[in-house]
């Protein structure tokens, strides 16, 4: 199965200081992804330049073969690490927006996932808490049929409670010939979805490997192995 995001030397500079050095990555369909590192690693930079947010200094990024661009936006449904939604909106006029402008949003799905999470679509979203405007977003954004799933952070202010209901809402709503990648830090509320992780330091690579390689052959967790890999 082909790629749908392949870095091939990828460096991304601010200044003097290099947020990613020469990354190598290949990302294929149908597998849940965990791009996992501390603080300050690269990992939004690395989902920022997927999303065409910013662009390389050197190297390429590519998905489905392609440079980030008009084409690419329509295959990938992106949560970042922060509000980007009108705070003035209702819930239900977000979906509204979200119908209206992706072909492969599925605007009942959206309204069912609100629905059992208690999240209510009449409220303005500048009068809801902070994990529920993260509920909301998390919802719209896996309400589409994309190709390429790019969470930063996806349950970072989510209560322990709904943490389980958010993920099994990620596996059982996104297009299985998808790929999914989730950066977080919350490494053992997520291990249980991973088919496979990323680790990443100082803008660099230092593992890429199957969780059934990490049980299996090194007969650890993820989180585990994470806490020994960067002494946390």
């Amino acid at each position: 199965m082909s790629a749908i995001l392949e870095c091939r030397n990828l460096v991304k500079q601010y200044g003097y200081f290099q947020a990613l050095k020469g990354v190598n990555l290949s990302i294929e369909k149908g597998k849940i992804i965990g791009l996992l590192g501390p603080n300050g690693s690269g990992k939004s930079t690395l989902i920022k330049l997927a999303n065409g947010l910013i662009t390389p200094t050197s190297g390429e990024i590519l998905i489905n073969g392609k440079a980030p661009g008009e084409e690419s936006k329509k295959v990938i449904s992106y949560l970042p690490d922060k509000n980007y939604l009108n705070e003035w909106m209702t819930v239900e006029q977000l979906v509204g927006f979200f119908h209206d402008f992706y072909e492969d949003f599925d605007a009942h799905a959206a309204l069912e996932m609100m629905a059992r999470l208690g999240v209510r679509t009449g409220d303005r979203l500048k009068n809801l808490s902070k994990g529920t405007k993260e509920k909301v977003q998390l919802i719209l954004v896996m309400s589409r049929k994309a190709q390429l799933y790019l969470l930063d952070e996806p349950i970072g202010g989510v209560d322990p409670a709904a943490r389980d209901y958010i993920l099994h809402t990620i596996i059982s709503n996104y297009n299985e010939e998808a790929a999914v990648v989730i950066s977080t830090h919350l490494i053992s509320d997520v291990e249980s979805i991973l088919d496979e992780v990323v680790f990443i330091s100082q803008g660099e690579i230092v593992l890429t490997s199957s969780v059934d390689e990490i049980r299996e052959q090194r007969d650890q967790s993820v989180d585990g192995l994470f806490r020994e890999v960067f002494k946390c």
